[in-house]
Parts: C-alpha cells; sequence; structure tokens
C-alpha cells in the first residue's frame, strides 16, 4: 500500500478568515483531522470529508499525551491517508512541531508544513503596533515561560536584549516572570496581555510592567494569553489606551464607592 503524508497545519489565532489558501485547500483534501484543543473547533467545517479526531492539549488541562498523537499520524499515514494535524497559530512555533517531525521522518512518512498567523503577532495587530518599532528595540523574541525541565527562562538576560518580548504560556508564572523582569528592567516599562488574540473573544490589558502582575490578573485575563514587554508596547492604537483609561477608571470608581 502507498504510504499517505502527514501535513501539519497551522490553525492561526482563531478566525477562520486569517487561514491561509494553502490550509483550507489541505484541509479540503483531508482523509483524517487531529484537532488540537487552541485551534477554533469551527475549522472542521473546511474537511467535509475528514475524520476529526481531536487530540487536546492546554497548559493546566488534561491533555491528549504527544507520543500517542504521533501514533496516530503514523497509524493513518501508512495506510495511504492523508492525515492534517491542526495545531492553534504557527505549527512551528511552541507547537511541538520539532518532535512530531523527528518521529515522521524516522517513519519515512512524507510530511508538509503549512505556515499560520501566531498569536503574538495577531496579539500585536489587535494593539496596533509593530513588533520591531526600530525607534525603540532592535527586534523581538519570542519565548515560552515553560522550560522542558519545568524551570523559567534567564528573564534578566531576554530583558538584556533589548527586544520585545513576546512571552507564550506564561499567566501561571506572571508573578514570578515580572519580578524577574523588574530586575533587570524599568518599572514603567510598557507591557499588555492580549487573551484569546484575533478571536470575538479577545480580551487585552495595557500598562507598566510594575502592575502587570497584580492588574492583569485583577481584570480576570488568564490562559491562554499572550504577554508583550518594551518599549514598543507605547506605540498601542490610541483607541487601545482609551479602553484601558476607562477600564481604570471604572475600576478606580467602584473601588472608591465600596
Amino acid at each position: 500500500m502507498t504510504t499517505g503524508k502527514v501535513t501539519l497545519l497551522s490553525a492561526g489565532p482563531g478566525d477562520l478568515d486569517l487561514l491561509t489558501i494553502k490550509a483550507a485547500k489541505a484541509l479540503a483534501l483531508a482523509d483524517i483531522v487531529l484537532l488540537d484543543d487552541l485551534a477554533n473547533p469551527e475549522i472542521v467545517s473546511l474537511a467535509p470529508q475528514a475524520r476529526v479526531i481531536r487530540v487536546g492539549k492546554r497548559g493546566g488541562c488534561k491533555s491528549t499525551p504527544q507520543a500517542f498523537i504521533q501514533r496516530l499520524m503514523q497509524r493513518y499515514a501508512l495506510k495511504g491517508l492523508h492525515v492534517v494535524r491542526v495545531k492553534g497559530g504557527d505549527a512551528l512555533l511552541f507547537g511541538r512541531a520539532g518532535e512530531e517531525l523527528t518521529a515522521l521522518r524516522h517513519a519515512q512518512i512524507p510530511v508538509e508544513i503549512i505556515n499560520g498567523i501566531s498569536s503574538g503577532f495577531a496579539a500585536a495587530a489587535c494593539l496596533g503596533i509593530s513588533l520591531t518599532h526600530r525607534e525603540h528595540c532592535q527586534g523581538v523574541t519570542f519565548v515560552t515561560a515553560h522550560k522542558q525541565d519545568h524551570g523559567e527562562p534567564n528573564w534578566a538576560a531576554l530583558a538584556a536584549t533589548g527586544t520585545t518580548l513576546a512571552i507564550y504560556m506564561g499567566m501561571t508564572r506572571i508573578d514570578s516572570l515580572c519580578l524577574a523582569l523588574l530586575s533587570a528592567m524599568p518599572a514603567s516599562t510598557p507591557a499588555a496581555v492580549v487573551q484569546w488574540a484575533g478571536t470575538p473573544s479577545e480580551r487585552r490589558w495595557l500598562g507598566r510592567l510594575d502592575c502587570m502582575a497584580t492588574d492583569a490578573v485583577k481584570a480576570g485575563l488568564q490562559s491562554p494569553a499572550v504577554i508583550l514587554v518594551g518599549d514598543a508596547i507605547s506605540e498601542a492604537a490610541a483607541d487601545v489606551h482609551a479602553a484601558f483609561n476607562a477600564w481604570e477608571n471604572h475600576t478606580e470608581a467602584v473601588q472608591h464607592a465600596a
């Protein structure tokens, strides 16, 4: 029997309009769709002939073991089927694509990668900022708050890079990462948190680094969210600042009334 193939497909931040044409074509031809928990579930409407298997993976929740997902991809591809592994955001950014590519290549299964929009870019778009504004920074650093050994990155070293920091999976450690960043960055450094970036459920907080841990949590923001830190965040669109100021004023009024 002819071996099928696996497509690692980037589903973007959630808005189906942000999918690439290539992604839509791959879904239309899929036999099997392995659907990530963070992807918009409505994406399966673009794969009418496929069998859909949900393989949820989300920090802090019960998740499908990575090894089991890799076995599923191999099992169906070796039966000659086209397997589309749907991943939220961009498949190559914190999506365990490295392990999956290694397993598929070891099994001599053809694999295709379709890029998409990561939530870090979607968060920047909703704030109306350039992550690499040259008047403020030398670039952008994408980093996860969770190392494989469950430790944390060297936040002080990252702060010293002079880049905008786009921090993924950091809400459960927001207190410790803020403290670490404050050891190397001014308290007034602009910061933002965007939850469910690029979706109708999007929520955002904008302010200073020294207030972020307390105020973003107080505002109810939680995972999945992207944390952005750096001077480039000061360029956030005027309407974003207005919305944030309105929220601050409302909060102060409620606290004063209490």
